[in-house]
């Protein structure tokens, strides 16, 4: 691969901001120089130092006044459900039962899980996504084609066969003994197979039996160093089903506890309504909350509490995602326009320095994987994407009028989306597709 310097504006955080004028907490350079060579980042600096000390047969790419930034990182959603967002309900469990249920069953077909996986991709990539955290369908070749799709791309992708055996419909169950085996034969194929993770999947609660929670628990201990995806108290009437199937637990994170699957690689979709003993046993756990702000305010699941649970003595590690498709926009600008919002509706303030903050090195942190992706550190994957905070007459007519970065994040947040997205760069290569 020849090498290759991107020119611009660089932005990438060191740590998490403290207030909106915390500069130490990220790297910003306004005339800078981003050195690509075999999928990784090999030099970062001003334009003129990085040139300077750039191979000669490099190719320079010039996105100058744009920004570049390390690519957006997801933390949940479902592959299986493009079809499935915008979809009219009431509420999660009349949701699932509905649309989502039903559109799952059609992924046993590895022709449509194939074609759904060309879609999904195509997506992410043009709304800036360059790893996300997916949940496949209960069958296997879902998990094949959402794997397979990835290592096409070359992506670094996180996701796993979905574990069910009740409260669903014949097509959507496995057993406790098909879900341990099916898993293993996923992980088998496909982790660390280019550069994609396995993760264990069970859905949640209600769709596990205490016999196939047992066989998620012997599938961690097998495999510790996998990520473990589930979902948590999303909706009051979810919580109280969930409590009643497993009587003897304390509440519904203590479930989980119950069967060792809470721990720091643990990602718990949702999270809203924790209890203080939830919050405190996620926390001295490590275990993550990941927030889904579109899906939550589209299902009337609540209001996620993020800048009280960051902030209390025990605090708890927190990921942001789109949740496709109970969340409504496959954009992280968009994810993030909306947590701004719940926050506001809550009396707290999300400056955009934390929202971009989140969406990179914030999230590769909650994945155990900051050393690959989320910034432009040296030795990282050069998975990249590039802002045009004009990209549209009335975002362009606001720029006249922005002084500094985060005004610029802020527009960027507030009023963009695919077309702020001049290009998403996968290990270095150019990726996105005009439509």
């Amino acid at each position: 691969m020849t090498p290759t310097l991107l020119r611009g504006r660089l932005l990438s955080f060191k740590r998490a901001p403290q207030s909106l004028d915390d500069t130490q907490s990220y790297l910003y350079e306004s005339d800078g120089g981003l050195l690509i060579d075999n999928g990784l980042i090999t030099a970062i600096g001003p334009y003129a130092d990085v040139k300077a000390n750039a191979p000669a047969d490099v190719v320079e790419i010039d996105h100058r006044p744009h920004l570049i930034m390390p690519g957006f990182i997801d933390m949940h959603l479902h592959f299986p459900q493009m079809q499935v967002i915008a979809s009219y309900a009431a509420n999660l469990l009349e949701w699932l039962n509905t649309y989502t249920f039903p559109e799952e069953c059609r992924f046993v077909e590895s022709a449509h899980a194939n074609r759904i996986a060309t879609h999904f991709y195509d997506e992410l990539i043009r709304h800036g996504t360059t790893t996300a955290v997916g949940y496949c369908s209960v069958h296997k070749t879902s998990a094949d084609a959402y794997f397979a799709e990835a290592m096409k791309r070359n992506m670094r992708m996180v996701g796993g066969k979905v574990m069910m055996d009740r409260n669903a419909p014949q097509g959507l169950l496995d057993t406790p003994q098909m879900g341990y085996d099916e898993t293993r034969s996923v992980i088998a194929d496909w982790h660390g197979k280019g550069r994609n993770h396995v993760a264990i999947t069970p859905r949640f609660a209600i769709t596990s039996t205490p016999a196939q929670m047992e066989a998620t628990q012997a599938l961690a201990g097998e495999f510790p160093d996998l990520h473990i995806q589930t979902h948590l108290s999303e909706n009051h009437d979810e919580i109280k089903f969930t409590c009643e199937l497993y009587p003897e637990a304390i509440d519904y994170t203590d479930i989980y506890a119950r069967y060792g699957l809470l721990g720091d690689r643990t990602l718990f979709g949702h999270a809203i309504h924790l209890s203080e003993r939830e919050a405190d046993a996620m926390s001295e756990a490590g275990s993550i909350a990941v927030h889904c702000p579109t899906s939550n305010l589209f299902l009337g699941s609540g209001l996620f509490p993020l800048k009280a649970l960051a902030r209390r003595d025990k605090p708890v590690r927190i990921g942001v995602a789109t949740d496709i498709g109970g969340g409504s926009s496959y954009s992280m600008l968009r994810t993030m326009d909306e947590a701004y919002k719940i926050q506001q509706l809550l009396g707290e303030r999300l400056n955009p320095l934390d929202s971009y903050y989140y969406m990179t090195l914030g999230n590769a942190l909650s994945l155990s994987l900051a050393d690959r992706i989320g910034t432009l550190d040296v030795g990282t994957d050069a998975d990249i994407v590039i802002l045009d905070a004009a990209a549209t007459p009335a975002m362009a007519l606001k720029m006249e009028v922005v002084k500094t970065l985060p005004e610029e994040l802020f527009l960027l947040q507030t009023m963009g989306d695919d077309r702020a997205i001049v290009e998403t760069y996968v290990a270095g290569v150019a990726a996105k597709v005009a439509l």
